[in-house]
């Protein structure tokens, strides 16, 4: 075998290894959206949506642990529990995405997100017509 060829097939290995190992670190980090159900159920980490239950949140300053319970739109509630910093914009969210496992009887999240609403909407739109009609 030629030089040449034995460089090519390393180099045609040593892709078909770095497209595979992407591709293994890529699916680890997937975190499907699930119900609420589904999320009690499983021990892998998941994602789960639903608006904040008005008045369920709690902060722990001492140990940076906030407590709160999201509501998914079938009235089902989850309690969450997120050790962290609490989101500036936490009140104002229309929608918390949690990322995390279950464990007892709570979604343990590593991550939150917080969609909050646009700055756009309820923004009334003014018709202006031309003065020569």
């Amino acid at each position: 075998m030629s030089r040449r060829m034995v460089w090519t097939i390393v180099g045609v290995v040593a892709i078909i290894g770095f497209v595979a190992f992407g591709a293994g670190a890529f699916k680890s980090n997937l975190t499907p959206y699930v119900s609420f159900q589904q999320a009690r159920a499983t021990k892998d980490a998941v994602q789960v949506a639903g608006k904040l239950v008005p008045g369920s949140d709690s902060f722990e300053e001492a140990s940076s642990r906030l407590m709160f319970a999201i509501q998914d739109p079938h009235g089902d509630v989850l309690k969450v529990a997120y050790k962290g910093l609490k989101p500036g914009n936490f009140h104002e969210a229309t929608q918390v995405v949690a990322i995390g496992r279950f464990h007892g009887g709570m979604l343990e999240a590593e991550k939150l997100l917080v969609k909050c609403p646009s700055k756009y909407q309820g923004v009334e739109e003014k018709e202006y017509r031309s003065s020569s009609s």
